[in-house]
């Protein structure tokens, strides 16, 4: 049977959105969505929110849940990126007599995941043979051979020269990591080193309201404007 590890990073030191991780959205600590999510989806073995708050541990407790363990400072700073951190906390279970076949990352800034795209991307993934690490992703809303570089004059500068006059519906759909979720297995994980790789990944593709990247005020806006209307369907 498959055994699967939901890590969610949470660090404390926002400084865009200060507090983002446990900052009120649209009634709730934003953090409390995607655990909510994790639950309900009935797929993973350990839940497990990784942070050196802990403000953030004690609303992760209020919210039924549990932290096993702290972060330790040194993979809590602005430039550690996700693999370490995922490393650590396999390790830290793995020392701890647990085992899984996979490891998940599943930002805490990501209100709009549900948990039937859990279900479809792990199935997607097992489908793929485990061979390749899963993520998240979107359309991008036009075409990446439309863009642009902006000079500080001003001025545009085309990314790709006259590509301009291509009709989109001529141009094949490009996607981005949303930053929502992503799936590895633990041997991918283990054997990684430093951020990991962008090699050898498949896309479990979310609709566009669901891709909203919360990083700035703004994001934050917008994604309480899109989450109040998707309440209302």
């Amino acid at each position: 049977m498959t055994k699967r590890l939901a890590v969610i990073p949470a660090r404390g030191g926002s400084k865009r959105i200060p507090k983002k991780n446990i900052r009120n959205f649209c009634g709730k600590p934003i953090i409390a969505y995607i655990l909510d999510t994790v639950k309900k989806s009935n797929i993973f073995d350990v839940i497990h929110v990784s942070t050196d708050s802990e403000s953030i541990a004690n609303t992760v407790h209020e919210l039924g849940f549990t932290v096993d363990f702290m972060r330790p400072s040194e993979l809590a700073d602005d430039y550690t990126p996700v693999m370490p951190v995922l490393k650590y906390v396999h390790d830290e279970y793995l020392n701890r007599g647990y085992e899984f076949d996979q490891v998940w990352s599943l930002m805490p800034t990501s209100p709009f995941i549900e948990a039937e795209d859990l279900i479809k991307a792990d199935k997607l993934f097992i489908k793929s043979g485990c061979n390749y690490s899963l993520w998240g992703v979107s359309e991008y809303q036009a075409p990446v051979e439309w863009a642009f570089e902006r000079e500080d004059d001003g001025s545009l500068v085309p990314v790709q020269p006259g590509k301009f006059a291509i009709r989109s519906q001529d141009l094949e759909p490009k996607y981005y990591d949303v930053g929502s979720f992503a799936l590895f297995s633990s041997k991918t994980v283990v054997e990684s080193e430093g951020a990991g790789s962008d090699d050898k990944y498949i896309g479990y593709v979310l609709p566009k309201y669901k891709a909203v990247d919360i990083d700035t005020m703004d994001d934050w806006m917008f994604a309480e404007m899109i989450y109040k209307g998707y309440m209302c369907k």
